[in-house]
């Protein structure tokens, strides 16, 4: 079965010549693997380097900046491989990262997709923020991460090493299955970036198939290489994204209520701006709710399509509880508080009994 890792690059000539070597020396004995750099309209010389340094390495070249998704989406298409893992630049893998993800998806053939332990570069001894150890989504579309919540970062003591179905694994290491990336329709373009491999995630996870976290792999992620969590743009593109997602996903059932309450819970966070100063994250708020409503009617098809195609709408994974409550009101500030409450996740049985209700009722 053969593997392409894709490195997605936007003038990030620093973390190709730092961590490429690395990725290189990982997969020395494993021939099926072949490693792509998709350059999509670096200015900073990335290109070069590649040419001098690299030689061996397939690049692609894109003409423009097309975003994480149109970027992947473009560069997936020119190969052919049996799975591809969706690699940022600014990663440092270790020894056996890849052949640990690799065995586990050629002995669980239901498993779509699956990450691993996401370390930071800096603090090695914990979490990184994108993707940490697993993802999932609360009942209002928030995500968070074993290891993560919001901008709280656990120490890594071993406690999440448990191989774990997740409802979303991050972008930032992803090892896929082409057949099923393909076939759930690939990134979502019109995300441009941030929260697209949610939405992949979620699309899969509707059609039956499985999303794990093997954090017997272990890589280290610098993270914030383009845009820091309070970045405006990046405020942006998380509160348009997310009602996207959420608009594209949810069951009838559910919609009008969730997005009853991302009203509210969307514009106190922007008065929550306003009072503190912080002006333009406030306009990117309400920009971001403003353009969703603009972009919302052709979204309606897509989102036929993933309702016509899901084959169950109720998951383990996502949360029963809000996070936001959690957080701020019960201040669990740590995945493993959070599970100590039996009800703020369905178990596998009620989760089933839910599935058959809500057929009954459709």
């Amino acid at each position: 079965m053969s593997v392409s890792v894709v490195i997605l690059n936007w003038n990030g000539k620093k973390y190709l010549e730092k961590f490429l070597p690395f990725l290189q020396e990982s997969v020395l004995d494993m021939p099926e693997v072949d490693i792509v750099v998709a350059d999509n309209g670096s200015e900073d010389g990335s290109l070069k380097l590649m040419k001098d340094k690299f030689p061996e390495i397939t690049t692609l070249s894109f003409d423009k900046n097309y975003g994480f998704a149109g970027g992947y989406n473009r560069a997936l298409k020119e190969l052919q491989s049996d799975y591809f893992v969706l690699l940022n630049s600014d990663v440092e893998v270790t020894k056996d990262w890849l052949r640990v993800l690799y065995d586990y998806m050629e002995r669980n053939s239901s498993v779509a997709a699956c990450q691993p332990k996401i370390l930071s570069y800096y603090k090695r001894n914990f979490f990184e923020y994108a993707g940490a150890c697993g993802g999932f989504i609360d009942k209002y579309g928030y995500p968070f991460c074993r290891g993560r919540i919001f901008g709280v970062v656990e120490e890594d003591f071993g406690q999440y090493d448990d191989i774990k179905d997740v409802f979303w694994a991050t972008g930032a290491c992803l090892m896929i299955r082409s057949k099923d990336y393909w076939e759930a329709g690939g990134l979502d373009e019109e995300f441009f970036a941030h929260q697209e491999e949610i939405d992949l995630c979620w699309r899969l996870k509707s059609r039956g198939r499985r999303i794990v976290c093997n954090p017997q792999s272990v890589v280290y992620h610098i993270g914030g290489g383009t845009l820091d969590a309070e970045n405006p743009r990046k405020i942006y593109f998380n509160f348009r994204n997310n009602l996207l997602m959420l608009y594209k996903n949810l069951p009838q059932r559910s919609l009008r209520r969730v997005f009853n309450v991302r009203f509210y819970l969307d514009n106190l966070a922007a008065f929550w701006y306003f009072i503190t100063g912080k002006f333009k994250n406030m306009k990117a708020i309400t920009d971001a709710r403003t353009e969703f409503r603009k972009m919302q009617s052709s979204f309606v098809a897509k989102r036929d399509e993933n309702i016509l195609k899901s084959v169950r709408s109720t998951f383990t994974e996502i949360s029963q509880n809000s996070i936001l409550y959690e957080y701020y009101i019960k201040r669990n500030r740590k995945f493993s508080q959070l599970v100590r409450d039996d009800e703020i996740f369905v178990d596998e049985e009620h989760a089933v009994k839910q599935e058959d209700d809500n057929k009954k009722d459709g």
